[in-house]
């Protein structure tokens, strides 16, 4: 097998197509060698990290975005699916024209409009192949005992999972607060209270207040948010950590073969997500400030300074099963193998379990009874 560069993608506007140099078929990104393999011939190519001069992963000025004044460079016009079922937002290579939305498995046919959006600086590439990821999502099925046997059969021997970038925005700011609250400190009192005719004593807790402000200081690195409304929030918050050093600078190759998102929460509506993030983090800090037992903040006044932000794309297995005319979506990691999804119940098995424990504690009930 050669073990040479990949051709250079075929130029066709923001497209990009990696065709086999033995075959001709299109080559896709291989997640345990790390290159570009072919499945039909079995080609396999290493990514040439020197063609087209990658440069490193670079943050973008946040104020200069919103005020619409980024470099042409740094966006790119993207012909977008819209799924019509779940609105997901899907880039797909310049060949598909009719295909399958990975999150809600309805069929739907790709948009033939452009959108402009801010270009992704890095990619965390995928690092678990899809057998494996068929596996994991296997054994987390094989653990729900109330989940349909139906669907999880379905589920199991079903079509392949579909590998899919989901987009995000990360969010670096240098911030210094200024608050004042107050400290409290536990004491405790000892009253008599009667009771009855006898009389007890009892310690009551009871706090000292004082004035307490001052400042701190926290630098924000990478507050990751999502950038996708077709998940549900909590299948992805469910799949973190991810290691943001694995980031790649981003490259057409990584993205072979696979689907990637186009994103959905714009800039600033994902800044105020950080924001917010980044407000309860210095909530955090002030109270461990104050000190004490307890603590009140009336105030923070926060100054944040040098936003900068950047759009990743980080890699999720997918498969969107419909089971009895409803849609089940599971999700995997593309890098830790972190499963999550629905989680369906199956009633005559909730049934079964309600009336065994009947049965069980009656029996208990009786030997019990025997026994006294």
């Amino acid at each position: 097998m050669a073990n040479t560069p990949p051709p250079a993608p075929e130029d066709t506007g923001e497209e990009h197509r990696f065709p086999c140099e033995q075959c001709g078929a299109d080559l896709r990104f291989d997640a345990a060698k790390g290159g570009l393999t072919c499945d039909h011939c079995g080609f396999h190519s290493e990514i040439d990290e020197g063609a087209g001069a990658v440069a490193a992963i670079k943050e973008l000025d946040f104020n200069t975005a919103l005020n619409a004044q980024l470099p042409d460079a740094e966006v790119e016009e993207l012909r977008i699916l819209s799924c019509p079922n779940c609105a997901a937002h899907i880039s797909f290579d310049g060949g598909s024209h009719a295909t399958e939305c990975p999150f809600c498995a309805t069929p739907v046919v790709t948009d033939t409009g452009t959108h402009r959006q801010i270009k992704p600086k890095g990619v965390v590439p995928f690092a678990l192949e899809e057998r494996t990821a068929r596996k994991a999502m296997g054994e987390w099925l094989g653990r729900l005992w109330f989940a349909p046997n139906g669907l999880q059969e379905y589920a199991r021997k079903g079509r392949k999972l579909q590998g899919i970038y989901v987009p995000y925005w990360t969010f670096d700011a240098d911030t210094k607060s200024k608050y004042s609250g107050q400290r409290g400190t536990a004491y405790y009192v000892t009253r008599t209270v009667t009771r009855n005719g006898k009389k007890t004593t009892q310690r009551v807790r009871k706090i000292r207040w004082r004035p307490k402000s001052g400042r701190v200081a926290r630098f924000f690195d990478d507050v990751l948010v999502l950038a996708s409304r077709s998940l549900p929030k909590r299948y992805t918050d469910a799949l973190q950590p991810w290691d943001l050093s694995a980031l790649e600078p981003y490259r057409p190759d990584f993205l072979a073969g696979f689907a990637a998102e186009g994103y959905a929460v714009e800039l600033p509506q994902g800044y105020d997500e950080a924001r917010a993030h980044m407000d309860r983090v210095i909530l955090r800090d002030v109270k461990f400030d104050i000190g004490g037992d307890e603590q009140r903040v009336h105030n923070i006044d926060t100054i944040v300074r040098d936003i900068t932000f950047k759009h990743v794309l980080l890699p999720v297995w997918m498969a969107a099963y419909k089971y009895r005319g409803k849609s089940y979506c599971f999700v995997v990691n593309g890098q830790s193998g972190k499963v999550q999804g629905e989680r369906p119940w199956s009633a005559w098995k909730i049934t079964f379990a309600v009336i065994l424990g009947l049965i069980l504690a009656g029996g208990i009930g009786y030997l019990i009874a025997q026994n006294q």
